[in-house]
């Protein structure tokens, strides 16, 4: 997995603060978050204080939960490294200057990079050549190959 830049790195921060944030944020005590995630509320207490590291798969569930990007999380929790996009190439620095905008709340930082997402791989298809049939045929006689 590529290496975190030190932008993006400086951003993840804890991804216990940002659940908690996020948790506050979406008006959900801890309890209620953990019955809707699916995840014990000691857990759920021990990552937002930063003692447990959740997997890919309490992320997604605590993201589906909080009706927030799992990617986001990911890239929180440093799983993800928000500058390769999904075709491994390098992305410009418009993925790091969306996350770490504090203008943006995650819903509206979610859209821009969906969208940058939708614009990147629209213009990598028109980029790449159509590949056309050829041309030459080949010889049925066995005598001229």
């Amino acid at each position: 997995m590529a290496r975190l830049s030190d932008k993006a790195a400086g951003a993840v921060g804890s991804v216990g603060e940002y659940l908690a944030e996020q948790r506050r944020h979406a008006q959900l005590s801890l309890r209620q978050l953990s019955d809707l995630a699916g995840v014990s509320n000691p857990y759920l207490s021990q990552i937002e204080r930063g003692l447990r590291k959740p997997s890919a798969e309490v992320l997604q569930q605590l993201a589906k939960a909080l009706r927030i990007s799992a990617e986001t999380l990911y890239v929180r929790a440093g799983i993800l490294d928000p500058d390769d996009d999904s075709d491994g190439r390098q992305a410009t620095g418009v993925v790091d200057a969306v996350l770490l905008d504090p203008a943006l709340n995650e819903r509206q930082k979610r859209v821009l990079l969906d969208v940058y997402t939708s614009f990147v791989r629209e213009n990598a298809t028109e980029a790449a050549p159509a590949k056309k049939p050829s041309a030459r045929k080949r010889s049925t006689d066995p005598g001229t190959d």
